[in-house]
């Protein structure tokens, strides 16, 4: 038996020699951490190209194409106002109730997109992911590229809202900036952690718009802030006020509008956002990337 070992080990020494000369690994095999981010980043312009792909064959069937990344937002915005600020009268308290439902449903509504489109990231291309080799974190990546895009057009349109409803133009609105650089940053995490999950359960898609509502209204999207301190036990106000999308709604409301109320203060706000983007960024990217080898099988 150990001279049979020892054949083996001997006959398979120059196949390792071959590959090893040639850059050659075993198929499947899960590249290191260092190596799968360098990896990820070569293929940069494929997410772009992708992501770019996507977001013309979202409107490709439709005969105001692209106009619809303008009119979906205000659409949303109106619906909401009628509901929320006129019906049930939550805009009580709220200097700009306008300004302040329209920043806060345009940027919750960034990380929502980006949470249902990650959740058919895998299960929605094994196709692609079968017949390809590339890293398999491109395709959660590119679905946050899209949405940045559709971002961008509401951005506008938000601006207009804004300056409309009364606002002035202010050196804060630079703010706004750095803001959804943090959220596009914990977009990329959570769409990560979002697709490993999917890719796993099919029926995830079915829970998430219940997750999704949930924590749209515990992120004072649609009435003030000052509600979670005066109707909820202190424990559970201060778990709500440190919810990272309530953090990056906060912060853009802060950046666009005047005498906007917060639940904390702007230096907790900053510090919280800096915070989530990172821990929730580099967490997701670890997450996705221990399943690497897993996609696309079965």
């Amino acid at each position: 038996m150990a001279d049979l070992v020892i054949a083996r080990q001997e006959n398979d020494s120059p196949l390792r020699d071959f590959a090893a000369r040639h850059g050659l690994h075993e198929s499947g095999l899960r590249p290191s951490l260092p190596a799968y981010a360098r990896e990820v980043f070569a293929y940069r312009h494929f997410m772009a190209v992708y992501a770019n792909a996507k977001v013309v064959a979202g409107f490709g069937q439709t005969r105001l194409g692209r106009l619809w990344q303008v009119m979906t937002p205000v659409i949303n915005a109106g619906v909401y106002y009628l509901i929320f600020g006129v019906v049930i009268n939550t805009r009580a308290g709220v200097p700009n109730f306008i300004a302040y439902l329209c920043v806060g449903l345009f940027v919750f509504n960034f990380s929502q997109t980006v949470v249902q489109q990650a959740a058919q990231a895998i299960s929605g291309n094994l196709g692609l992911l079968r017949a390809l080799r590339f890293p398999r974190a491109s395709l959660p990546i590119a679905a946050v590229l899209s949405q940045m895009q559709h971002m961008a057009a509401a951005m506008v349109v938000l601006a207009g809202i804004v300056l409309l409803s009364g606002e002035p133009l202010t050196w804060h609105w630079l703010l706004l900036v750095p803001t959804l650089i943090l959220q596009s940053l914990f977009n990329t995490g959570l769409a990560l952690v979002v697709a490993r999950l999917g890719g796993r359960t099919a029926d995830l898609r079915q829970v998430i718009p219940f997750v999704m509502r949930t924590w749209m209204y515990g992120s004072g999207v649609f009435y003030s802030v000052n509600n979670f301190a005066e109707n909820l036990p202190a424990a559970l106000a201060t778990a709500v006020r440190v919810n990272p999308l309530l953090v990056y709604v906060e912060l853009a409301r802060d950046a666009l509008v005047e005498s906007s109320p917060l639940s904390s203060s702007r230096p907790v706000l900053w510090a919280l956002g800096v915070g989530w983007a990172l821990v929730v960024a580099l967490g997701g990217f670890i997450f996705f990337w221990h399943g690497e080898q897993t996609y696309g099988r079965g």
